[in-house]
């Protein structure tokens, strides 16, 4: 019996074969919408599609994996967990059409570095300068909680983005424990050195890592994830989270809106 692309690491859908054939982010963008290699995730996904919320009844959800977001030339990356269930599983856009974006995008808008402070659907007009955001597990997840094997199924999909992003990404910001520890092993995968023991996650714990082939080392800093039940507790407050971006802008080369003066 052949075996599932779930399965096949060889196998032309599976997303270590279909990621590594892209050359280009647009590419790896409309491959990765086509992955069905964790069948509990597209279940999940397309249940959630089918029955809907009640304040969005009239909407045709998105119900695919959901690609990156911002300029392929990003000096910043910033990476969440995974599409929420009616927000990009619903709107087709990372962090758009639900409060985790609502506050990220203020945010960034707040600094500079998006057009506009709302995100609340695919082709509304935003636009970031200088950042991309992506997840490192593309489909909405029963409970926001990916298993270990489909957070791994999904590694080459932002492996192979940050290989393509590496002659201009200096600065990525992993949004909540669940994006570090799924990221330090996708950056090894890409080409920068990551300590032993692997560092732990912290709100404001930052780290350089050497590229492997003595090219431009990168900077990785966390941030607690930009919840509701980070930000209503006040774990993470919008000053906590625009300093931490302001500093991660800054030590990527771009140049943000400075703070205002109380």
């Amino acid at each position: 019996m052949p075996l599932s692309p779930a399965d096949d690491p060889g196998h032309p859908r599976h997303p270590a074969e279909a990621a590594a054939r892209a050359t280009a982010l647009a590419g790896l963008d409309r491959v990765v919408t086509g992955c069905r290699a964790c069948p509990r995730l597209v279940e999940w996904r397309e249940e959630t599609a089918r029955t809907k919320r009640r304040a969005y009844q009239d909407w045709n959800y998105w119900a695919r994996p959901i690609p990156g977001f911002g300029p392929p030339d990003a000096p910043l990356v910033l990476v969440g967990l995974a599409p929420a269930a009616h927000g990009a599983n619903r709107t087709g856009r990372i962090f758009t059409g639900d409060p985790s974006g609502d506050l990220l995008y203020a945010a960034l808008y707040e600094l500079g570095l998006a057009n506009r402070p709302e995100s609340v659907r695919y082709g509304d007009g935003l636009e970031l300068h200088g950042v991309r955001i992506t997840d490192p597990v593309r489909c909405v997840p029963p409970d926001n909680r990916p298993t270990t094997e489909e957070r791994d199924t999904c590694r080459p999909w932002i492996t192979r983005e940050l290989e393509l992003l590496r002659p201009t990404v200096r600065t990525v910001v992993a949004l909540g424990g669940f994006a570090w520890q799924a990221l330090l092993p996708a950056l090894t995968a890409a080409g920068w050195l990551v300590p032993r023991p692997r560092p732990a996650f912290g709100h404001a714990a930052h780290l350089t890592l050497p590229a492997a082939d003595g090219g431009p080392a990168l900077r990785l800093y966390g941030c607690y994830h930009v919840s509701p039940r980070n930000t209503n507790t006040g774990r993470l407050t919008t000053e906590m989270l625009r300093a931490l971006l302001r500093t991660a802008a800054t030590s990527a080369g771009l140049t943000p809106n400075q703070e205002r003066p109380a």
